[in-house]
């Protein structure tokens, strides 16, 4: 008897709970004895569904890794050299009591850890900090680093 085929014995003890309803098996191939898996294909399977475990496990961990270490320029290259409100809202340039843009753009990182505790972001002063901070959360599709800032919003598991 080969490995890959169950016993005569098997199948004359067959459970169909355990195997299937002893319909046709999905590909219409027949019934009975035909739809209970061997041990090949249960093995198979088994392979497969392990394959595909550790195949996510690293893409989700560069996931992560890359949702923080995404951009947020302040203000987006649309509207590169305006300033920044208090109340993070983007104005003309030189306004008074606005901060200028920032000189480069925040990592996914530096924004999650400022949002999450009052952190201030880095390089910057508190005040200007927390406008920035504003200016983020008002970020909307189709402007520059709404994507990064959408994928600190999502729960990780």
């Amino acid at each position: 008897m080969s490995d890959d085929t169950l016993s005569h014995h098997d199948l004359a003890h067959h459970d169909p709970a355990d195997h299937g309803s002893g319909a046709p098996s999905a590909d219409g191939a027949g019934t009975g004895a035909e739809a209970v898996p061997t041990r090949r294909r249960v093995l198979a399977l088994g392979a497969v569904t392990a394959g595909a475990v550790v195949s996510i496990r690293p893409a989700l961990a560069q996931t992560v890794g890359s949702v923080l270490n995404c951009q947020i320029p302040v203000p987006d290259p649309g509207r590169a050299g305006s300033y920044i409100d208090a109340d993070g809202r983007v104005v003309p340039a030189r306004t008074k009591g606005a901060f200028p843009p920032s000189t480069r753009p925040f990592k996914g990182e530096e924004v999650k850890r400022a949002m999450a505790n009052g952190s201030t972001l880095p390089g910057v002063d508190s005040e200007r900090s927390r406008a920035y901070v504003k200016y983020i959360r008002r970020l909307q599709r189709g402007q520059g680093g709404f994507t990064c800032f959408a994928s600190l919003q999502m729960p990780r598991g």
